[in-house]
C-alpha cells in the first residue's frame, strides 16, 4: 500500500519527464550545426553597440516616435477593449442572471472564442480587411482583449460580496439601482486595475504586430534582422525594454493608488 502511494506522488513527476523528453526528441537539431562562434560573435558585438542615432531623426519612421505609436496602439487597443468588454460581462456573470443560466453560457462562450487566437492571428485577419498600418493593430488587441478582460471581469462580479446588493433589494431597488450603486462602486477600481494591467500586456504585444503590417515598432526590427543590422536591433531592443519598465512603473503606481 506504501508503495502505491509512493508511486502516486512520483506520477506527476514521471508523467512531466515523459513530457519533457518526448518534446525534445520531437526538435530537428540539424540546424545547430550551422552556427558559429563567429556570427553569435557577430550578433551580441552589433546588439550591444547599438545605433543611437536612430533614436530619432525626424523622419517619423525613427525609433521613438514608432515606440509612440505602438503605445498609441495598445493604448486605444485597451480602451477599446475596457469599454466594449463590460456589456459582456453583464451576460456573462452567473449571479445576475439566475433565472436564465443560459445567458451566462452564452457570454461566457463568446469570451472564450474571443480570447483563443492570440493578436497576432487577429492582426494578419484585420491586416487583410482594412490594410496594413496601426489601425489593424487597433483592433487585433481590442477584439482580443475583449475576451480577456470579459473573462477577468465576470470572475470579479461573481466573486463579490453579495451583501450590499441584498440590503438594497430588501428596501425595493430594481436591478439597475443595485449595479450603480452596490455593484459598481465595489468593482470599478479591480476593473481599471485590470485595464491598466492589461496596458501593459497590450504594449508588448503592440511591439510584434508589425511583423505583419498592423504597425508599430515590429517592422523595422523584423527588417532589421532580415538585413542583419544589429546594431539597428541593439536600439529597437533596449528602446522597447526601456519602454516596457517606464510603463510598468507608471501603472503599477496606479493600480497601488486604486487598491
Amino acid at each position: 500500500m506504501s508503495m502505491n502511494r509512493k508511486l502516486k506522488s512520483y506520477l506527476p513527476i514521471i508523467i512531466i519527464l515523459a513530457i519533457i523528453l518526448y518534446s525534445a526528441a520531437g526538435i530537428d537539431y540539424s540546424e545547430a550545426g550551422n552556427m558559429s562562434f563567429d556570427m553569435v560573435k557577430s550578433v551580441f558585438s552589433g546588439l550591444f553597440q547599438p545605433d543611437w542615432g536612430y533614436i530619432y531623426d525626424g523622419s517619423g519612421e525613427d525609433l521613438l516616435s514608432l515606440l509612440l505609436l505602438t503605445i498609441g496602439i495598445a493604448f486605444l487597443g485597451t480602451v477599446i477593449a475596457t469599454v466594449l468588454a463590460l456589456p459582456l460581462t453583464f451576460i456573462s456573470a452567473h449571479n445576475l442572471w439566475k433565472s436564465n443560466t443560459i445567458v451566462s453560457k452564452i457570454g461566457k462562450f463568446i469570451c472564450n472564442v474571443l480570447r483563443a487566437f492570440p493578436e497576432l492571428v487577429y492582426a494578419i485577419i484585420f491586416v487583410k480587411m482594412v490594410g496594413p498600418g496601426p489601425f489593424a493593430g487597433v483592433l487585433a488587441i481590442g477584439v482580443h482583449q475583449i475576451g480577456m478582460l470579459g473573462k477577468l471581469y465576470t470572475e470579479e462580479i461573481e466573486a463579490m460580496d453579495e451583501a450590499p446588493v441584498e440590503s438594497m433589494t430588501a428596501v425595493g431597488a430594481n436591478f439597475w439601482q443595485t449595479m450603480f450603486y452596490a455593484r459598481l462602486p465595489q468593482l470599478i477600481p479591480t476593473f481599471l486595475s485590470l485595464a491598466l494591467n492589461h496596458f501593459e500586456i497590450a504594449v508588448r504585444s503592440a511591439a510584434t504586430l508589425g511583423l505583419v503590417g498592423a504597425g508599430g515598432i515590429g517592422a523595422p526590427m523584423i527588417f532589421a534582422i532580415q538585413a542583419r543590422a544589429w546594431d539597428k536591433v541593439g536600439i529597437i531592443l533596449f528602446g522597447i525594454i526601456i519602454t516596457v519598465f517606464l510603463i510598468d512603473a507608471v501603472t503599477g503606481y496606479l493600480r497601488k493608488k486604486l487598491q
